[in-house]
């Protein structure tokens, strides 16, 4: 299933990340690891964020794809379901249908 991980990492942490040089190292590991469809970094309340669109075949990946988040980078994480512009289409229609 397509997931967007959300990632917000508070300023003293990453400050401290990039002072150390590990932020860029971190944030390449999560690349690997997550082989994202499309990731992208800004600004949202304040706090360096990243946005990661990937695909998870199981929850149980959850713990070795997020726990860096958390322990590495001190970062507040969502994680939700998303579609692309074809899986509504389908959805709606399969919702028209009564299928």
């Amino acid at each position: 299933m397509r997931m967007v991980l959300t990632a917000r990492i508070p300023t003293e942490a990453g400050n401290e990340l990039i002072k150390n040089g590990t932020l860029s190292k971190i944030m390449e590991a999560a690349l690997s690891a997550l082989q994202p469809e499309a990731a992208y970094f800004t600004l949202d309340h304040g706090d360096r964020t990243c946005f990661y669109y990937f695909d998870m075949q199981r929850s149980s990946q959850m713990p070795p794809l997020l726990e860096s988040f958390f322990m590495d980078l001190h970062a507040k994480v969502s994680l939700q379901p998303v579609m692309n512009a074809d899986e509504l289409r389908t959805g709606l229609s399969e919702l028209m249908s009564g299928t």
